[in-house]
């Protein structure tokens, strides 16, 4: 199971991430999420734990603790969206009511 821990210390890495979840169970991927262009933390990242019972443990002695002087969130990852899905919003991009639509 996927987990999203959130609140993370920016100077946290991923090896950090993984020893901390390692103590609740075998951890299988471990990522900190990194601003492209500064390649700094985001302050969040997801685990990868080997089972679902392991990632609910998790969630239960994780959730709302204190990391350095940072609290916490540890639940289960979601899909994430389409690509597309911000923006227009199923709208045409480009409408037929402009200057160019033939109305003039």
């Amino acid at each position: 199971m996927r987990l999203y821990v959130g609140g993370l210390p920016y100077q946290m890495t991923e090896q950090d991430l993984g020893d901390l979840f390692a103590q609740v169970g075998q951890v299988t991927q471990a990522s900190v999420i990194t601003d492209r262009e500064t390649g700094r933390s985001k302050g969040f990242g997801f685990v990868e734990m080997s089972t679902d019972q392991e990632a609910q443990s998790a969630i239960e002695r994780l959730n709302g603790t204190l990391l350095g002087n940072r609290t916490i969130t540890v639940n289960e990852a979601r899909e994430r969206q389409a690509a597309g899905s911000r923006g227009f919003q199923g709208r045409e991009r480009y409408s037929d009511t402009g200057y160019r639509s033939g109305r003039y």
